[in-house]
């Protein structure tokens, strides 16, 4: 059986390694005659290529398909194949049935920091500290280097206009643009309104972030509604000073996202019943 496994372990193994999405589907038990038995695993890559086998054929091709499923809401599945009949529409005719779990493996979530400056660099630093994958992105090399800054997963020494063709951004990405004023905005956020990012943050005033909404619309045409997408001024309200303070609302913001939270305080002054005493 490890002989049979190993390339879905080195191929999962090669995905970690390039955070790279795959669905990992393994047969957790059977009944009466099937192809394969319980352990058996196949990969599903986010482009539909596999290593692996659950057993091939039609039943092979359903589990593949909810593999993909299961990587595009990230939610696991565990489904049961019977193989009877294929006039009542059953992917087989082994008589056996199974029990496949798919576990979708996402990417880990990427902060991708625009912007070099004093926040840019406290915003890394947190966001590496938090387990995030972190792209450092400026148009100024200086600011955006591994001696500057190491240890971070990207450097993209690149025009704002530039950034979305070089950077990978994706459902999992969170922008953080702490940028240095309006026109480099307005350059930036036309291109990152059309990737699947699901935050994106712009530092700046409530004035600066009204300048530049007016030259968003007259220079690109964009609505309140794409608009409405862009997290400005970032952030959460915490009457934050430094650098290191704006970044903890910077981020405290993009973990209210992803994890759905309120923002609200969490303090409590309600009874304890007898049963929470006990909990």
């Amino acid at each position: 059986m490890y002989d049979d496994l190993k390339p879905v372990y080195e191929a999962f193994s090669a995905a970690q390694a390039a955070n790279e999405p795959v669905a990992l589907a393994t047969i957790v038990s059977t009944q009466g005659s099937m192809p394969r038995q319980a352990g058996s695993k196949i990969l599903v890559r986010a482009d539909g290529s596999t290593v692996g086998t659950v057993g091939g054929g039609a039943m092979e091709s359903l589990v593949i398909q909810e593999a993909l499923a299961a990587l595009s809401d990230g939610q696991t599945r565990l489904n049961s194949y019977n193989l009877n009949n294929l006039e009542d529409g059953a992917p087989g005719v082994c008589g056996g049935s199974a029990q496949v779990f798919i576990e979708p493996m996402m990417t880990s979530p990427t902060l991708l920091v625009i912007g070099g400056g004093h926040v840019g660099k406290a915003l890394a630093e947190l966001g590496k500290w938090l387990d995030y994958r972190v792209v450092l992105s400026d148009d100024r090399e200086a600011f955006c280097n591994p001696d500057y800054l190491p240890g971070l997963d990207g450097y993209l020494v690149c025009a704002p206009g530039e950034l979305v063709e070089r950077a990978s951004i994706d459902r999992q990405t969170y922008v953080a643009a702490v940028t240095r004023g309006v026109p480099l905005d307005v350059e930036l956020i036309p291109a990152l309104l059309q990737t699947d990012a699901p935050y994106i943050g712009l530092i700046g005033s409530r004035r600066r972030w009204a300048l530049t909404i007016r030259e968003l619309k007259e220079q690109h045409g964009l609505t309140e509604a794409q608009l409405s997408r862009v997290h400005a001024p970032i952030g959460l309200e915490l009457n934050a000073e430094t650098p290191k303070e704006i970044a903890v609302s910077i981020m405290s913001e993009i973990i209210m996202i992803r994890r759905g939270g309120t923002g609200e305080p969490m303090q409590w002054m309600g009874a304890v019943s007898e049963a929470d005493k006990n909990k």
